[in-house]
C-alpha cells in the first residue's frame, strides 16, 4: 500500500508556481475571501461527509469572514482557527478529512498571514484526490487530480482577482 502523503510538497511544481505567482499579485482581503470561499465551497463538504457533527472547520472559516467584515478581532478568529487545527490532528484516520481540515484551517489563517492562503493548494489538493481516486492508487494519479485542483484554485482566484491590485500582499514564501 502506498504511503498517505498529508499533503503536496513539490514547491516548483509548475501548476503551485503559478499560483503563488498569481496569489502575490493580490491583497491579503481578496486572497483570504478567495480562500475561504474556496474551502466552504469545495473542501466542507469533504470534511462533513465524515464528521457532521463537528463544526469547528465551519467555525473557522466564520470567524474568517467576521474578522474581514470587523466584527471580531483576530485573537477571537484566532482561536476558532486553532480548533479547526486540532480537529485536523483528530482525523488522523481519515486522510480526506483531515487534509481538508488542514487546507480549511490554512485559508482561515490567510487572515493573520496571506501566505497561508498556500495551503489551500497544498492540503486541498490532496483532500479532493483522495476523496476521488482513494489513497491506494499510485502518487501519480494522486498528483495528477492535485494538479488539477489547483488549476481550478487558480481559476478561482483569477475570477475574483482584482486587476493591477493597488496593496498586493507582501509575501515572503521562505518563512
Amino acid at each position: 500500500m502506498p504511503k498517505v502523503r498529508k499533503m503536496l510538497s513539490d514547491w516548483d511544481a509548475p501548476y503551485i508556481q503559478s499560483l503563488m505567482r498569481l496569489i502575490e499579485t493580490q491583497s491579503k482581503a481578496t486572497l483570504t475571501n478567495w480562500a475561504v470561499d474556496y474551502s466552504e465551497q469545495v473542501l466542507l463538504p469533504l470534511w462533513s461527509n465524515s464528521y457532521l457533527d463537528d463544526p469547528r472547520p465551519q467555525n473557522a472559516l466564520c470567524a474568517a469572514r467576521e474578522w474581514l467584515s470587523g466584527a471580531i478581532k483576530l485573537p477571537q478568529a484566532k482561536t476558532a482557527i486553532l480548533k479547526c487545527h486540532a480537529a485536523a490532528r483528530e482525523a488522523d484516520a481519515n486522510p480526506v478529512a483531515q487534509a481538508a481540515a488542514r487546507a480549511i484551517g490554512q485559508s482561515a489563517s490567510t487572515i493573520h498571514s496571506a501566505r497561508h492562503c498556500i495551503g489551500l493548494a497544498f492540503y486541498g489538493a490532496i483532500a479532493v484526490a483522495y476523496d476521488r481516486y482513494g489513497t491506494d492508487v499510485p502518487w501519480g494519479e494522486i498528483e495528477q487530480c492535485a494538479a488539477d485542483e489547483c488549476r481550478r484554485m487558480e481559476a478561482a482566484l483569477r475570477d475574483v482577482a482584482v486587476e493591477n491590485e493597488p496593496n498586493p500582499a507582501k509575501i515572503d514564501w521562505k518563512c
